[in-house]
């Protein structure tokens, strides 16, 4: 995720090196077995050589894929590596490569241009107290459940990055433009960035682990355009957004958006709903995001064992409409349901719910009890 429109360059891109010395670890015996019934999404299970994590996307084939291990994650419940680096508060994530970005380096335009956005946003907010009114506050609530949930979580995240579920094309890309209002950069960029995080999940290529330092999974990530371009290369992943039209338009126009919707704001109710709605709601937003991927690897727990730091965390799902139960989406991907119990609150899967009641939302991918007892028990062994 970048706020403003960026390309990364394409100069430093490797097709997916390891930064580690190479290890041979010997392939895992691929096994089959006969598709489910009803089963929404067949299973490809994809382990890695300690922790076995997976991905589901074949219909008819586990497969067990060894990779070298991550140094930095460790199985819930056992004793963690010796702490080389400083332990993150009330965690047993420990700091191993600090990160620092604001000093000791060459800024860009366009990490100035990142961080002017998140300030002028946070300095706005502050004006809330002197220019609150109920109708500001109304809209900065209700710009919060259009850009956050409809946007970010349902489309950008679970619709774009993962394709969850499918959508007949105006509805995907109406909640696509959703999310460019929530002003956390473009969707090639946004959906670019998160599939690099779930690829090098919580290693030293991911874009924002806390391995390098809370804020820095958290939000200044987002200001050193060159350590990403570094690690990931440009924009090799999104080949499929790339092809529609509408996402290279928003690519190239992506600022004129989020403008436009701050002067409709000054036109409706003047200044206080600028503040509201684009300052308190702006900065809201934003750290709800954030707090998946900084708050989501470092507390809570560990349903499945992923070989990352992926956790489940309740209070993150109460405000991120359900993408707090982030290990579980880090154990199946490709499910449009994060809360996979009962009690697991999970707005974007009851809003996909309605939707595919509605004939709306179709191929809605979620776990069946076989993958998550063949998931159980691949990692159990």
């Amino acid at each position: 995720m970048a706020l403003l429109n960026s390309r990364l360059s394409d100069s430093k891109f490797h097709r997916f090196p390891s930064l580690r010395p190479a290890i041979h670890h010997p392939r895992l015996m691929a096994v089959s077995f006969r598709s489910v019934s009803g089963d929404p999404l067949g299973s490809n299970l994809v382990g890695r050589c300690n922790f076995k994590s997976l991905r589901l996307n074949s219909s008819s084939r586990i497969q067990n894929r060894a990779t070298p291990p991550l140094t930095e994650a460790f199985e819930p419940g056992s004793p963690p590596p010796p702490a080389t680096g400083k332990r993150i508060l009330l965690s047993d994530v420990v700091v191993r490569r600090p990160k620092e970005v604001f000093s000791g380096r060459k800024w860009t335009l366009h990490d100035i241009g990142t961080a002017g956005v998140v300030a002028a946003a946070h300095l706005l907010a502050l004006l809330a107290p002197f220019q609150f009114n109920w109708a500001a506050f109304w809209v900065a609530v209700s710009l919060y459940i259009v850009t956050g949930l409809f946007g970010i979580t349902l489309s950008f995240h679970r619709n774009l990055s993962h394709r969850s579920f499918k959508l007949p094309k105006w509805l995907e890309y109406f909640f696509a433009y959703c999310g460019v209002q929530a002003l956390q950069g473009n969707p090639l960029n946004w959906v670019s960035t998160h599939r690099y995080h779930h690829q090098f999940c919580d290693s030293e290529r991911d874009p924002h682990s806390p391995i390098e330092g809370f804020w820095f999974s958290h939000m200044s990530w987002l200001f050193d355009i060159k350590t990403m371009t570094e690690r990931c290369g440009g924009q090799k992943n999104v080949g499929d957004l790339q092809k529609q039209p509408f996402y290279r338009f928003i690519e190239r126009t992506y600022l004129l958006h989020p403008i436009s919707l701050g002067a409709l704001l000054y036109t409706m109710g003047g200044f206080p709903f600028i503040v509201w709605g684009m300052g308190v709601r702006l900065v809201w937003v934003y750290h709800i995001t954030w707090l998946v991927n900084s708050a989501c690897h470092v507390w809570g727990n560990q349903a499945w064992k992923t070989g990352d730091l992926s956790r489940n965390n309740w209070w993150v799902a109460l405000f991120a409409f359900g993408e707090g139960w982030h290990n579980n989406h880090h154990a199946f991907e490709f499910s449009a349901r994060h809360g996979l119990e009962w009690w697991q609150l999970d707005m974007t899967w009851y809003v996909v719910r309605l939707l595919q009641a509605l004939g709306l939302a179709t191929d809605v991918k979620i776990p069946t009890q076989l993958q998550k007892q063949n998931f159980a028990t691949v990692n159990a062994t």
